[in-house]
């Protein structure tokens, strides 16, 4: 009698006995996609097709509901899963809501081998028609103009079918495509796995193969046989019902490569197990003993790791062997006549951990030894610190998180996150992987970040990391700068825009009653500025506005009125300015003839070379009188501009030299200010009063007839302040 040994590597078993069975879910209608506002009523029910005892779980993507009804109503996309007290977790089941027009629909469930109805339906299915069904991009035969066909015994081989149709828009004919569905086919039944009755068989001794699978429990009438196999040879009687296989005594002949199929009985789904080696040896050694050093399998990356396989017993010649787990080939063989081998393994790197066992063979078939796992330690990389913010550019009160990961080390890491070199704090990543740390900014919160970590063999640290923080505008304050406390015509205006908060650069405007006056960049603190030479046309309401980018602020309104007489004076034509000017000549000749004659009624007279003969300090004029012309251009102050902010109001206007008339007897009357330390001057000034008078009668304003209907009433105004003005300047020098 021969004594065979069975040995199943690297395929471990499947555990059936105390497993639940799995619940059933099913859907109502049976279609796995619908309409996007429709319902599907989902059913859970145990593997007797009963509704469950009991409460019953659902889960959506793997989170569980909060009903726990047997039967649920849905209306979200998702995949579907249920239990119940008798039952385990039922596969997943994924229903679809679609928003198009045009789905193709598949019932549920669906297995291997079955014939599979698929429905093409619109929203409209009444105006939809000339439907086509296609697999993988080809039209199925036989698929045309039809509501519904029937595919012959699917498979999961993840093929995908989409369908397409007319549908009826006014006179148009519209062609619609279906999203492509894959079909949710379930298994009928598990692949098989082989199973020995001992793993240690020895010559002569009976074996029992069995050939283990599970039917879906939604099919158990489904019927099944089975074959097993070595190597290529058909076991027993080939194909049975019964998945097991009784051989009375295994033999050294029988040694190799067992496997086993099944099959439905239809010969519609197929499947194989994996092969198992079965060796059969006729003095075994035994208890196989794997020692690995250093001792405990603790290593780090780079140190060196010896592999010691020894026996209890066994005799003649013993080949070792060394496996790892997940690799196919052994990483080393060595026959001696010896009861121990070793094997170096140098320089470990992290690819090296894992669990590890060695076989002893002395004969026919190597015995095992038990899994020992080495854990390979790897020190951290250099971490990558990285920014996850709301916005590509950070603004006060955002949340920024901070990310720190090293892309190789072993866990536990603790990372730590500096902000220029000031510890923000620490976070532990147990399972390997980054860690992130989160702050509400701050305008102070600009630098730089960096991180390290460590995981006990040494911390690394980052590259540092820049941040800033962009800070929105506030709210900005509008002043006005004028060289005196009241505007008048003329006068250069600053306005002055300024933000208090915000990061620059910042853009400011500025409006008069709404109307853009300009704009003026800001890159640094301080604000920005906007000169205007005044006209009476100036007064009204102003603001500025602020903006970086992140919002723009307006400032509160300031209101300022310019008096005095507009220096852009419309209702005036070229031939009554003319006829004005040579009034004014004319008016200067007369007080040119006056002061020769009264030079020559005096003793002293003119001088040879035709100057007054008064002395300076008769008619000097004061150092603080302004000058008779005024540049609007080029203000005349030397003082800091007085600023202004809570609406100013202005009067006594000084004309400017735009308008020749105002210019001009502005500049007359404006001797009057230094008669009084000049007598000759102040009666001169009033004989010119009395000429002034007499030559406006002799050329009256002639711009009036030259205006236009569109003008008449400004030139009219014009006329009573071309009266007015001498008048009351006159007066009030007098």
């Amino acid at each position: 009698m021969h004594l065979w040994l069975l040995l199943l590597i690297l395929t471990p078993g499947r555990e059936q006995s105390g497993v639940a069975p799995k619940a059933v879910l099913l859907l109502d209608p049976p279609w796995s996609t619908a309409f996007k506002g429709e319902k599907v009523a989902l059913i859970c029910s145990s593997i007797s097709h009963s509704l469950a005892q009991g409460d019953t779980y659902w889960y959506r993507d793997e989170k569980l509901l909060k009903v726990k009804h047997d039967k649920i109503q849905i209306t979200k996309p998702g995949n579907y899963q249920c239990k119940t007290r008798g039952s385990s977790l039922s596969d997943a089941v994924h229903v679809e809501f679609s928003p198009d027009w045009l789905i193709l629909q598949a019932l549920h469930p669906v297995f291997e081998g079955d014939n599979v109805i698929l429905r093409c339906q619109g929203k409209d299915n009444k105006n939809t028609h000339q439907k086509v069904y296609y697999k993988d991009g080809k039209q199925l035969p036989n698929s045309y103009n039809l509501d519904k066909i029937t595919v012959n015994s699917v498979s999961r081989d993840n093929s995908k079918y989409h369908c397409t149709a007319y549908r009826k828009f006014y006179i148009l004919d519209i062609v619609e495509t279906s999203k492509p569905l894959n079909i949710q086919v379930q298994e009928l039944f598990l692949h098989p796995v082989l199973r020995a009755s001992s793993s240690t068989p020895i010559e002569g001794s009976p074996m029992t193969l069995t050939c283990e699978t599970q039917l879906s429990p939604q099919r158990p009438d489904v019927q099944l046989q089975f074959s097993l196999f070595r190597d290529s040879q058909t076991l027993g009687l080939g194909w049975s019902r019964s998945p097991r296989l009784q051989i009375p005594a295994m033999w050294t002949e029988d040694s190799g490569s067992y496997w086993c199929e099944v099959e439905t009985v239809t010969h519609s789904i197929k499947k194989r197990s994996l092969r198992s080696q079965i060796r059969v040896q006729r003095v075994p050694v035994s208890n196989v003993n794997l020692e690995i050093r250093p001792t405990g399998g603790q290593l780090i990356e780079g140190e060196n790791m010896v592999l010691i396989c020894s026996v209890a017993q066994g005799s003649g010649t013993v080949t070792f062997s060394w496996h790892k787990e997940g690799r196919v080939r052994s990483l080393g063989r060595k026959t001696q006549r010896s009861l121990l081998a070793e094997l170096h393994v140098l320089t470990v790197k992290e690819s090296d951990a894992g669990r590890y066992y060695c076989a002893a063979d002395n004969v026919h078939s190597p015995i095992l030894s038990t899994w020992i796992r080495v854990t390979v330690r790897i020190p951290v990389s250099h971490p990558v610190l990285t920014f996850r913010a709301p916005r590509a550019h950070t603004v006060v009160g955002d949340l920024l998180e901070l990310h720190c990961e090293s892309l190789r080390g072993s866990p536990p890491i603790l990372y730590r996150f500096y902000h220029e070199d000031v510890t923000l704090g620490n976070s532990s990543a147990p399972s390997g992987g980054g860690a992130s740390f989160n702050l509400s900014l701050t305008a102070e919160h600009s630098g730089n970040y960096s991180c390290d970590a460590d995981n006990g063999l040494g911390a690394q640290h980052s590259h540092g990391v820049s941040l800033r923080v962009t800070v929105p505008v506030s709210r900005p304050v509008l002043t006005l700068r004028a060289p005196r406390a009241q505007a008048v015509v003329g006068d250069l205006l600053e306005l002055h825009c300024e933000s208090l908060r915000g990061s620059f650069p910042i853009l400011y405007w500025f409006y008069h009653e709404d109307d853009t006056l300009g704009n003026s960049s800001a890159h640094s603190g301080g604000g920005a500025s906007f000169n205007l030479s005044l006209t009476t046309e100036h007064s009204g309401n102003y603001s500025c506005e602020a903006d970086n980018g992140l919002g723009a602020q307006h400032s509160k309104v300031v209101t300022l009125n310019v008096t005095g007489t507009s220096r852009n004076r419309t209702g005036l034509t070229a031939a009554g300015i003319t006829g004005l000017v040579l009034s004014i000549l004319v008016l200067a000749a007369a007080a040119a003839l006056l002061h020769y004659a009264r030079a020559r009624r005096k003793p002293g007279g003119l001088s040879a070379t035709g100057t007054s003969s008064h002395s300076p300090s008769e008619c000097q004029e004061p150092s603080s009188s302004r000058p008779s012309r005024i540049d609007p251009q080029e203000p005349t102050h030397s003082k800091p501009l007085a600023p202004m902010e809570l609406e100013p109001m202005y009067s006594n206007v000084n004309p400017g030299d735009s308008n020749p008339i105002y210019s001009q007897i502005w500049s007359i009357w404006h001797t009057k200010e230094n008669s009084a330390n000049c007598p000759m001057m102040h009666q001169e000034h009033e004989e010119l009063t009395v000429l002034y008078s007499e030559l406006k009668k002799t050329h009256p304003d002639d711009s009036a007839g030259e205006a236009t209907s569109r003008d008449r009433a400004h030139e009219e105004d014009d006329e009573e302040n071309y009266e007015n003005v001498p008048r009351v300047l006159l007066a009030s020098d007098h």
